[in-house]
């Protein structure tokens, strides 16, 4: 089932989102200052590709104040604008059963956008 969820993630629209987390995490690493944060891109392209089987948790040892910093810059530097674009969508595909499914995956992806720093995906 996971993988017929991921092939028709990918036919309607996934693999555009991964292209798009992508390619921003090329242009965040340009500058010393963006690794951190192209980094957190590449997780969340990663995720973006194959959402089913996969889920965040919290990472216990996370350089607490770090990440609570970094999570702060990251909202305010364009988490949001991530986090409100797959929470519509999210919204949008619920408002069907069939669409349920998919709908799951992007408030999943919602999540990892507010706050990537501290945050691990791990096979179900």
């Amino acid at each position: 089932m996971k993988a017929i969820g991921n092939i028709i993630w990918l036919v309607f629209g996934g693999i555009f989102i991964a292209i798009e987390y992508l390619i921003s995490s090329i242009l965040m690493m340009l500058t010393i200052i963006g690794i951190p944060f192209g980094i957190q891109t590449l997780k969340l392209a990663g995720l973006a590709l194959w959402p089913f089987g996969k889920q965040t948790r919290v990472v216990e040892n996370s350089n607490g104040g770090l990440s609570f910093i970094m999570n702060i810059i990251w909202f305010f530097v364009g988490g949001f604008w991530i986090f409100l674009s797959h929470f519509l969508f999210g919204i949008l595909f619920a408002i069907s059963i069939i669409g349920y499914p998919w709908a799951r995956q992007h408030f999943k992806l919602a999540v990892l956008a507010l706050t990537p720093f501290g945050r691990e995906i791990i096979e179900k």
